[in-house]
């Protein structure tokens, strides 16, 4: 019967709505039609209307031809295909919905935003005029219980080719109460994702800077600009300023950063901190990016929160990368806050180019790789002799040119063994200007060949268990005798299992690893069908000389290496245990490196321990000694807590601590933080901050969290 009317509605639609000829014809289903005289048409009992991408439905229409009107008895409601949902008791609209007066009427915006209104008058398609309104976003459950927050207006008009809600004589209640009163307000509704206008403030409270609100102000320059201004509002002594501006280009894109202040920490300077970055596609497939930081003084960045860089890099480079090419060029400066190090003694303008590719080698087999580097890096100084006492001429500047290559070749041998052959020789001239002690030129020829055998050995249990033992055992020869070279890039050296079979383990250009040597270990990995991992890596460095090339801190020196074991394990539930160990014959550690993670559906739990041993040769007079947690954890539903800290032992305090507590849901969130930095130098003091923002949820398109749930 349903689908009788529903046809026979649709053909006596069809034929009456001469008016509307010109347009999209409508579609009408109902349990039951009735012509009531030649220009009127009844529908009764689940009434369904399509018209250009909306959809009525309600549970008596009475469509009047003559005068293109719908008369609609509710329950009502009209979704109008973009988002917005109209909920009402009655209503009278121009046939083509765009025009006309709804009663007792509910909009519900992008699932989000609500306003419950008296009655709710249509305009031209484009507005939508709401009188005696009530707006939240947050869930009402039945019963009637009072939203977290409202807004009450006497008028409300949504302006949906512009996105934008007007509000008349609006009133901000939380949980009920009136907190503040405005005349008039102007918010996004919650489609639009850019548009002028204020966001949402952040309170907060430092020992250095004091209290304020930072009041951001975003301002669109267009489809491709933006603007925003967040102003510091403070009670005390500080003026702040922060400055964003944002443009997206057809190749690229590019962001500007400015932070401004005047306080009282050096009251007689304009202290701030500036960034810019970009990225842009260059023709023949380079890339141009850049990073640029420049800071008014050591403590600003501290000061502010900024960040806890102590070096700032700038940088510009222009890359390609390929399958088996890459290309680059860069030219960074250096910028240091450290305290007690002098800008001018370290190098501050860098420049590099490398192009490399990788090659199969035909009828030799293998592969490997040729790599020519261009470098020079200059330092603002012009005293040539050593001053600061880092065993570096004050003014020392340094270009190299260098030619690299590589070669390797696997053969599977019997009894499942697999052997390899490699190769990596490498030339360097170098320039050094403004040091008395290695003025001039200097060049240098270094070359290793080396022979690897592994022998993999597998096995695998009736319980559905894997497991695989690998012993390696790889013979080193390189040239022995000195190296003239002065050590800039390569002064801190690691000792982990990535690079246990390395034929050079210096991370630079400067040094290079010198000398016969035999390279043992053995690999160990388990798989469980209980769902654990377990891996473990162990080996040593047996050398021909000890040639004195590294410092004690590596775990590298001497004739025989410390001993490197590591190991690590994946328990079922998101449990990871990690630990790395450098140590001598005595088993006094040298470096030492725990880290466990653990991971659930409600937290995630990370924390770790570091000790490395005292060595002056890399700028450390005493041991570094640290505990580190990092841990968050949902409490509740829409509750959730973190908490950071670091602890030097060596110091025997924190050295930071930090907290968050968040709470969001459906219509708002909220972030109360709290942080203490214990450590001190000429330029900063111990700092304790805590803040507070609020943001309402349901205006903009800021995404919201998971409803609360109602009860009974």
């Amino acid at each position: 019967m349903r689908r009788f009317a529903a046809l026979l509605g649709l053909l006596l639609t069809t034929a009456l709505t001469s008016p509307l000829q010109a347009q999209e014809r409508a579609t009408l289903v109902a349990d039951g039609l009735q012509i009531q005289s030649d220009s009127v048409l009844v529908a009764d009992g689940h009434v369904e209307i399509f018209y250009k991408g909306q959809r009525l439905t309600a549970q008596r229409v009475v469509y009047d031809r003559a005068a293109d009107r719908l008369e609609i008895t509710g329950p009502i409601r009209i979704d109008d295909g973009n988002g917005t949902v109209v909920l009402a008791d009655q209503a009278s609209l121009k046939a083509d919905m765009t025009e006309g007066l709804i009663t007792s009427a509910r909009v519900v915006l992008d699932q989000q935003l609500q306003l419950a209104a008296a009655d709710m008058q249509r305009v031209s398609g484009r507005y939508t005029a709401l009188r005696r309104v009530a707006a939240s976003s947050c869930k009402i459950c039945e019963g009637g219980d009072t939203p977290l927050w409202e807004i009450r207006a006497s008028r409300v008009v949504h302006d949906q080719q512009e996105r934008q809600l007007y509000f008349s004589d609006a009133q901000f209640r939380l949980g009920g109460v009136p907190v503040f009163y405005i005349p008039r307000l102007r918010m996004p509704d919650p489609t639009l994702h850019r548009a002028d206008g204020f966001l949402m403030p952040k309170w907060t409270n430092s020992s250095k800077i004091g209290a304020g609100i930072w009041t951001p102000y975003f301002l669109t320059l267009g489809d491709s600009r933006d603007l925003l201004i967040t102003p510091f509002l403070s009670t005390g002594s500080t003026r702040a300023v922060h400055l964003r501006y944002r443009q997206e280009f057809q190749s690229g894109n590019l962001e500007l950063l400015f932070h401004g202040a005047r306080d009282n920490i050096r009251p007689d300077h304009l202290r701030g901190y500036t960034t810019a970055d970009g990225a842009f596609d260059l023709p023949r497939g380079f890339q141009l990016t850049f990073h640029t930081a420049l800071a008014s003084d050591d403590g600003y960045l501290l000061d502010y929160g900024v960040s806890d860089e102590d070096r700032l890099l700038s940088e510009a480079e222009v890359a390609r990368t390929r399958r088996d090419e890459y290309i680059s060029a860069r030219l960074i400066g250096v910028q240091t806050l450290r305290a007690g190090e002098d800008g001018s003694t370290i190098p501050s303008v860098i420049t590099d180019a490398i192009w490399a590719r990788r090659f199969n080698y035909g009828p030799f087999g293998g592969q490997g790789g040729l790599a020519l580097q261009l470098h020079s890096h200059a330092r603002t100084s012009t005293f040539a002799f050593d001053t600061d006492g880092d065993g570096i001429a004050d003014g020392r500047d340094t270009s190299r040119a260098s030619l690299r290559g590589d070669w390797r070749r696997d053969w599977l041998l019997p009894a499942g063994m697999v052997g390899a052959l490699m190769a990596e020789g490498r030339a360097d001239l170098y320039s050094i200007g403004q040091d008395d002690a290695v003025n001039g030129t200097d060049a240098r020829l270094w070359s290793a060949v080396a022979a690897e055998l592994r022998w993999p050995w597998v096995k695998s249990g009736a319980d559905g268990s894997g497991q695989v033992i690998e012993p390696v055992v790889q013979l080193v020869l390189a040239p022995g005798g000195s190296d003239s070279i002065p050590n800039e890039d390569s002064v801190l050296v690691e000792f982990d299992e990535g690079n246990l079979f390395a034929l050079n383990r210096y991370p630079g250009a400067d040094a290079v690893e010198r000398g016969a040597r035999a390279n043992i270990g053995v690999n160990y990995l388990r798989h469980d069908p209980d769902g654990w991992t377990l891996g473990i890596t162990a080996g040593r460095v047996f050398r021909a000389e000890d040639l004195g090339q590294f410092n004690l801190a590596s775990g590298l020196s001497g004739a025989q290496s410390d001993w490197l074991a590591a190991w690590q394990v994946s328990l079922p539930g998101g449990m990871s245990l990690t630990n790395r160990l450098v140590m001598d014959d005595d088993l006094s550690l040298t470096k030492g490196e725990l880290r466990l993670g653990l991971t659930g559906d409600r937290y995630s739990l990370s924390g770790g321990y570091v000790y490395v041993k005292a060595d002056p040769t890399e700028s450390r007079t005493i041991r570094t000694e640290e505990l580190v947690f990092d841990g968050t954890m949902k409490v509740t539903s829409g509750w959730n807590a973190r908490v950071t800290s670091r602890y030097d032992l060596v110091q025997d305090r924190a050295s930071r601590l930090g907290g968050n507590l968040t709470f969001r849901n459906e219509c708002i969130a909220v972030d109360l933080s709290l942080s203490r930095r214990f450590t001190s130098s000429s330029s900063v003091t111990p700092t304790t901050e805590y803040g507070l923002s609020v943001e309402l949820l349901g205006f903009g398109s800021g995404q919201a969290g998971s409803a609360r749930q109602c009860r009974g």
